[in-house]
């Protein structure tokens, strides 16, 4: 009976002992599995030093691709770990939010409404990435239609034209109204189709049906300026260079930045505005 006792009690005891121990190492995992449940989703770059070996995220066709595309595994620039191209901005920003990526690199303009939209997510690091400079592109050999634009982008800055519709998409100036085209404007030239992306807010963007924009202000301007009806095509950024070769549309507007290598397919306007490159990233 004592026989049968002892083993009766040696056995309770491994059986406690080893639900000890499974305690013990659930306790382990589920205490492993929150550090890593707090860890996820929070801010590990803080600086252009940091994107090393990331994977960034960008709209395809803008700088921001050509940009990333040359910095992966490019020791003097950023040597990321790879690029992955989306045909919208806002999916490369869902797919940071979700952690398929590590950051994104856009507009800073563009950037700043991302990060208002999700401000307890996003953040854009301090130092910007690259300038550069925004021109509307048209196609090689319609010299005069390059040199009627530039005529009028020149107007247009020296009256304080472009200033007002700055301050309204850029400066936020409180009772800004951007461009308004004046009462008895004429069309005797006909209509110009502009190429754009409307997802590329504040330069252009869908609201109410209706694409607006800093571009958008500006071309019409620019046309009324020259005497044509500005009628506007939205599409994906990729497409707008071949839009404009083909002659499916007159130019080019979607903040797009003068590059030599798009030069060679293209021709730009003079500048109307300056850009900054700037990378998004979790907080």
């Amino acid at each position: 009976m004592k026989k049968f006792v002892a083993l009766m009690l040696g056995l309770t005891m491994a059986l406690s002992l080893a639900a000890c121990g499974g305690s013990a190492s659930s306790s382990a995992a589920a205490s492993s599995e929150a550090a890593s449940s707090e860890a996820a989703g929070k801010q590990t770059i803080f600086s252009l030093d940091d994107m090393a070996d990331k994977t960034v995220g960008v709209q395809l066709g803008t700088t921001g691709d050509i940009y990333m595309s040359d910095a992966v595994g490019n020791a003097d620039d950023l040597n990321i770990a790879g690029v992955e191209e989306y045909n919208k901005a806002a999916d490369a920003v869902q797919a940071l939010l979700s952690g398929k990526i590590d950051a994104v690199c856009i507009d800073d303009q563009v950037a700043k409404n991302f990060v208002a939209a999700n401000p307890d997510s996003l953040v854009v690091l301090d130092t910007p990435y690259a300038t550069e400079d925004y021109a509307a592109c048209v196609a090689k050999g319609n010299d005069q239609l390059t040199e009627a634009m530039n005529a009028a982008i020149a107007e247009l800055k020296n009256n304080g034209t472009l200033d007002a519709i700055l301050d309204k998409y850029i400066n936020k100036t409180e009772g800004a109204v951007g461009y308004v085209t004046p009462e008895g404007t004429e069309y005797p030239n006909g209509e110009l189709t502009m190429a754009t992306n409307a997802t590329f807010e504040p330069y252009e963007y869908i609201q109410n049906g209706e694409v607006i924009g800093l571009d958008v202000d500006f071309a019409k301007a620019i046309c009324d300026q020259m005497g044509y009806k500005l009628h506007v095509e939205d599409m994906e950024f990729d497409a707008i260079i071949p839009a404009v070769q083909s002659g499916k549309a007159d130019f080019g507007m979607a903040g797009m930045t003068v590059t030599p290598e798009r030069a060679e397919s293209i021709n730009f306007t003079d500048s109307y505005c300056t850009g900054v490159q700037s990378i998004i990233v979790l907080k």
